[in-house]
């Protein structure tokens, strides 16, 4: 096969022993010289383009294994640079938090006995700025939490699932309560149910 491939076969001698030159040895002769002429070299058989693409690919192969291979096994470096890319820290986005006043309040119960939630959350703000800004409000935005909480059961509250509806709604509520103001989140600090 191999000598198909690259094109070089030995040519056929003619049998010593039996010292015959015709016969079965031309025959054997004619069909070698055909076989000669279908077997072509690599670069005939495949074509220059073929084999410049196959050159490439191998290129190309190497050269990202080395690369890969470079920036596996290289130091490091800081770890700030590793993060980032540029060598400069990583500033954390600027927050704000401001306490609200405790809240509490009587909530519903099933068998119609009395309840009590004590709640202290802490809303977190993009700034300063807005922070002495919601001061002001702040008559309004414990309003609105108080007329929310005074609706809820003790089975509102039970759960994880509870608990993050209780803070999507207070969201919800002194976002509204605040309107030229955004607050990002509300954060609970102490929630007790008696």
């Amino acid at each position: 096969m191999l000598q198909k491939l690259f094109g070089k076969k030995k040519a056929a001698t003619p049998d010593a022993g039996t010292g015959e030159a015709g016969g079965e040895g031309d025959a054997n002769a004619n069909a070698n010289a055909e076989e000669n002429a279908n077997a072509l070299p690599v670069w005939k058989r495949f074509g220059k383009t073929s084999l410049m693409l196959m050159g490439g690919g191998a290129l190309a192969l190497l050269i990202g294994l080395g690369t890969g291979g470079y920036f596996l096994f290289s130091s490091g470096g800081d770890a700030a640079q590793s993060a980032g890319g540029s060598g400069k820290p990583i500033v954390p986005p600027q927050v704000v938090y401001y306490d609200v006043p405790d809240v509490i309040v009587n909530i519903q119960t099933a068998d119609g006995s009395p309840a009590y939630l004590k709640l202290g959350v802490a809303l977190e703000l993009n700034d300063a700025a807005e922070k002495t800004g919601i001061q002001p409000l702040m008559p309004r935005i414990v309003d609105q939490f108080q007329g929310y909480l005074r609706e809820l059961r003790v089975e509102d509250l039970r759960g994880s699932a509870g608990v993050m509806r209780l803070k999507e709604e207070l969201l919800r509520r002194v976002n509204v309560a605040a309107a030229p103001y955004q607050v990002r989140d509300v954060l609970l600090k102490e929630m007790i149910v008696q």
